[in-house]
């Protein structure tokens, strides 16, 4: 009992020393203000390159913290949704995913391919049956994919290409389409 005692006592004793080794510490902001910047060590591994020439390549991200997206869709609107329905799954080769009722007659539609979607939407002509679509917009698609063989699919499917693949200087082969209602679409390789 008394050895017990004792082994208590010198307990409260080592928790005051360590609080006035604690008071005598930096907080964690002075200390973090007198550490100087690590640089980051290049990557060992050969598929990590790759990652560390498009994270060099990024600028520095600003505090606050700037705005970022993970993704980003499209919404058109389209003068015969059943004819674009239609085009983007039988020609094109994207898939129909939701659609949307209004008085049960379909209005709208999500055609999706990959990651890319598209939601098209009927439209109700409230600005005129003569407005042009798809000026001045051009819908860039990127895929890990054969662009050559998209395009030759697209063809066997009576779909019409404004130009072939081609190389780009930038290092992309790329082609470009137009769908029924004037949306320019250009599809390219990428990872």
């Amino acid at each position: 009992m008394a050895a017990r005692k004792k082994a208590s006592r010198k307990k409260p004793a080592a928790k005051k020393a360590s609080r006035k080794s604690a008071a005598k510490r930096p907080t964690a902001k002075k200390a973090a203000a007198k550490r100087p910047t690590a640089k980051k060590a290049a990557p060992k591994k050969s598929g990590a390159k790759k990652s560390a020439a498009k994270k060099a390549a990024m600028p520095e991200r600003r505090m606050p913290e700037t705005l970022r997206f993970r993704s980003v869709s499209a919404g058109l609107t389209v003068g015969d949704l059943q004819k674009s329905i239609a085009w983007y799954r039988d020609v094109a080769g994207f898939h129909v995913g939701e659609l949307w009722r209004e008085n049960g007659e379909v209005r709208g539609a999500e055609v999706m391919a990959g990651a890319a979607r598209f939601y098209l939407g009927q439209d109700d002509w409230a600005k005129g049956r003569d407005r042009k679509k798809g000026e001045g917009l051009r819908l860039h698609l990127t895929t890990a994919q054969s662009v050559d063989e998209i395009a030759a699919g697209i063809k066997q499917r009576g779909g019409k290409l404004d130009s072939d693949p081609a190389d780009m200087p930038w290092g992309t082969r790329a082609f470009a389409l137009t769908d029924p209602d004037g949306f320019k679409l250009t599809i390219s390789s990428g990872d």
